[in-house]
């Protein structure tokens, strides 16, 4: 079995499958995966090419093979899956390979779409098609799934969860991120390795989007936040073209020197992706074969992580924001009763701007449905902030539920001593991943005593590790009493503190301002008790955002304790900026139109503009509130400081401003321009139309009239549209280098037919100078990017025209 061998010894992965299908007569638009049935021979004689250059895993020809694709019953998903576990074992047999084992991998791509609510693909619709592949090739022999050219970790989860829940195969990831260490939705190195930790899949890494040596610095951040085997896949450089042909930059000999360099460093599994050959192969092996690897170390991260933001426990303390809790909260309840959802987005958002690093999410209530409550405002509060959430229930279906559809690594407050409730939590947390909070009480109830106190976290970390749940994965509260009833209560809890972190190794989290119950001007014993729990080894408080109090204690610890470089954080907050966060305490009251669709509150933007078309007139509220919104998140989403579901959330809201005031012109009659028309399609044989969507939405946000062909679009058809239409401005997509060939078709055809339009191109696959290759206008490198163009292209300022659009 390949767990055996797993980071033991030095595995290969194949290379490019499409690289060699191409070479072999794939036609542009055609599916590789039915080549399975309709050329065994070839796709069986690429497998045998790689075993014999020295692959030990050889990838099935399964790469976009999904119940979304194949749903054809002449060419059934079941029977090309099928089909591709077979000739993957049959070229293993016919192969000459020293004496070496073989495994069959079964390959599981994207399906080419955004998952909700950046897209229209429901989470559990993603999980059943995958799930129907890997139960086919499981069926079929394989001996592993591999997950690969994952760019969203929601997309990811739903992969691992029914690979996980489907089969009991082995399962590795690979993921694609830029060279800033990005996923496409935003998702950092350490988010990812967190997610996929707690997921518990047995390797993970990276592949595709980069050259061996551009994976160099993404390789070295993974290699120290995982305590997995690391895959490391990489192109053969970038694609390029030369009388027609594409090839790749990297030769076999300097991408073999690389990947060297690469296992040298701690990889565990190496391999090639898009252009990479058996000869890439077969030098790579050659070089590589038999060097020792790297141990794998245990990291001992305690990380929890959202789609795009990782929050590690180390030094110093974070801060968890309690205000989405009805507890003590007469506000908060009225909301949860009315489903006044906005609200509670509000109170997560300002914390957020107020400093919170990890939001408490709490809707427990009598009389309403916890569950579905809590994963609305799971998803909800996901769409509009990107900090990691703590998952408040003692309800277990309620936290089941939101644990499978939350976008990363939460944490999970809480499990208590008592065996029932380690029970009911501690296999939830093997299943779905996550940092638990234990509680220390148990069947007696709360201890008198540190050193009880201790004990009781000790049994439930012995406990936990039954469900192969690692102490890096349990903070611990030692629960704080309130001292008017308790007269020893803080005592005793900042002594179990220091004692939880110094004799048992593990972090620490604490409700503060429990201490203070029943006593007078609360803020001043809660911010001294926060400042000595600090001092005692909390690694996280449960406190108030609002509080100024709380904050001061906060930010005062970390400079005195020299945990605040230059006491750079401390001086940004105290010295002239303050009244930034008293303008975000002062509460959504106040807010404006521009900062709700910052913040991609729908709802209040919705509001806000039906107040405002009364008093202003709607051009005016365009050009001072929506483009400057607009506009803000874009050159954000540009610098890497706001990610693409904040982007998308951001230009729905703006839609429901919209919808108001383009009412407000009809009934005004006010006249306007016509909307400039763009042409989007993803090109033919490609499925992949996520960045399509995205240059969409942001398009017709900025006054376009956007015509959406879809997907595996052929030439003509574009072609015929554009002249149909006099459309000055074709955008097309491309995920797949198989299909890259199509857009150069289409920019010909456009070329002769349509000479005055210009083409604009993007997609994983895609650089700068491969564009200028096949004749792009205008390579897109992100979504921004071909709205600013689209500008360019009609000249004179798109913003003045936008306003008169909406007629």
């Amino acid at each position: 079995m390949i767990l055996d061998r797993l980071g033991k010894e030095l595995l290969f992965f194949d290379g490019g499958m499409g690289t060699l299908l191409q070479a072999e007569g794939l036609k542009p638009g055609e599916l590789p995966e039915t080549w399975n049935i309709m050329h065994a021979d070839v796709i069986t004689d690429i497998h045998r090419q790689y075993i014999e250059s020295g692959s030990d895993i050889v990838l099935t020809n399964t790469f976009g093979a999904n119940a979304l694709k194949f749903h054809d019953e002449t060419c059934s998903l079941q029977e090309i899956v099928r089909t591709a576990v077979i000739h993957a074992k049959t070229a293993a047999a016919l192969a000459e390979t020293g004496g070496r084992e073989i495994y069959t991998a079964l390959d599981v791509g994207p399906t080419g779409k955004l998952l909700r609510p950046m897209g229209d693909l429901d989470f559990e619709d993603a999980y059943e098609a995958f799930g129907e592949v890997m139960r086919c090739g499981a069926e079929a022999g394989a001996d592993l799934i591999h997950i690969e050219t994952m760019s969203d970790t929601y997309e990811l989860k739903a992969a691992v969860l029914a690979a996980k829940e489907n089969t009991s195969l082995p399962v590795f990831v690979t993921t694609i991120f830029d060279e800033r260490g990005k996923l496409l939705t935003g998702a950092d190195v350490p988010a990812v390795v967190a997610l996929l930790e707690g997921l518990r899949v047995d390797a993970l890494g990276i592949n595709c989007g980069l050259g061996p040596v551009q994976m160099l610095p993404v390789f070295e951040q993974i290699l120290q936040y995982t305590s997995l085997p690391i895959i490391v896949k990489p192109n053969a450089g970038l694609p390029k073209q030369v009388r027609g042909e594409t090839y790749y930059d990297v030769l076999p000999r300097e991408f073999a020197a690389t990947m060297r360099e690469i296992v040298s460093q701690g990889a565990a599994i190496v391999g090639g992706c898009c252009g990479t050959t058996p000869e890439h192969i077969r030098e790579m092996t050659e070089i590589c074969r038999g060097m020792p690897l790297k141990p794998i170390t245990e990291k001992n991260i305690t990380m929890v992580s959202s789609y795009g933001q990782s929050v590690c426990f180390g030094q110093g303390s974070k801060i968890i924001g309690e205000r989405i809790n009805p507890t003590g909260k007469k506000r908060f309840k009225q909301a949860l009763k009315e489903h006044d959802i906005d609200y509670i987005l509000k109170e997560g958002i300002t914390q957020q701007d107020l400093g919170a690093h990890i939001l408490d999410v709490n809707v427990g209530l009598p009389d309403i449905d916890e569950t579905a409550v809590m994963v609305e405002v799971v998803e909800e509060l996901q769409s509009v902030t990107n900090l990691p959430l703590q998952i408040d229930t003692v309800d277990a279906k309620a936290m089941e539920a939101a644990l499978r559809i939350y976008n990363g690594k939460p944490m999970v407050n809480s499990v208590s001593g008592k065996q029932e409730s380690m029970d009911v939590v501690f296999p939830l947390m093997q299943k779905y991943g996550g940092v638990v909070i234990g509680l220390t009480l148990d069947e007696t109830g709360i201890p008198k005593t540190a050193e009880e106190r201790v004990a009781v976290a000790r049994k439930i970390i012995k406990e936990a590790k039954k469900y192969g749940i690692q102490k890096k994965d349990i903070v611990i509260d030692v629960l704080a009493m309130t001292i008017s009833s308790e007269p020893e209560g803080a005592k005793v809890t900042l002594e179990a503190l220091k004692k939880v972190r110094e004799e048992l190794g593990v972090h620490t989290v604490l409700g503060v301002s429990n201490i203070s119950f029943g006593l007078p001007s609360r803020p001043v014993i809660n911010s001294n008790f926060y400042t000595m729990a600090m001092l005692n080894g909390l690694s996280a408080g449960i406190i108030n955002p609002f509080s100024e109090e709380m904050m001061k204690s906060f930010y005062a610890y970390h400079a005195l304790m020299n945990l605040d470089s230059n006491c750079e954080k401390y001086i940004s907050r105290y010295a002239g900026i303050s009244s930034a966060v008293q303008d975000a305490s002062s509460g959504a009251s106040k807010m404006s139109l521009k900062t709700a669709i910052e913040k991609g509150l729908k709802e209040e933007a919705y509001h806000i503009t039906s107040d405002m078309v009364k008093k202003q007139a709607p051009l005016d509220i365009i050009n001072e509130h929506l483009i400057p919104a607009l506009d803000y998140v874009g050159k954000g989403f540009e610098q890497g400081t706001v990610f693409l579901p904040q982007l998308l959330v951001s230009a729905e809201t703006a839609k429901a401003a919209f919808a108001i005031l383009k009412d407000s012109l009809a009934k005004s009659g006010e006249q306007g321009e016509k909307k400039d028309k763009v042409i989007l399609a993803t090109v033919k044989g490609d499925i992949h139309d996520i960045g399509k969507n995205i240059v969409k939405v942001l398009l017709e946000n900025y006054g376009f009239d956007v015509i959406d062909m879809g997907k595996d679009v052929a030439p003509e058809r574009i072609t015929e549209k554009a002249k149909e239409e006099n459309v000055q401005l074709v955008g097309l997509s491309a995920l797949m280098t198989t299909t890259v060939v199509s857009m150069e078709e289409t920019i010909r055809q456009l070329r002769k037919s349509v000479p005055g339009c210009q083409v604009m191109v993007g997609g994983a696959v895609l650089n700068q100078e491969y564009a200028d290759m096949i004749g792009a206008d205008f390579y897109g490198k992100d979504a921004m990017q071909s709205v600013y163009y689209a500008q360019r292209v009609f000249k004179g300022d798109k913003k003045e025209k936008m306003r008169l659009s909406l007629k």
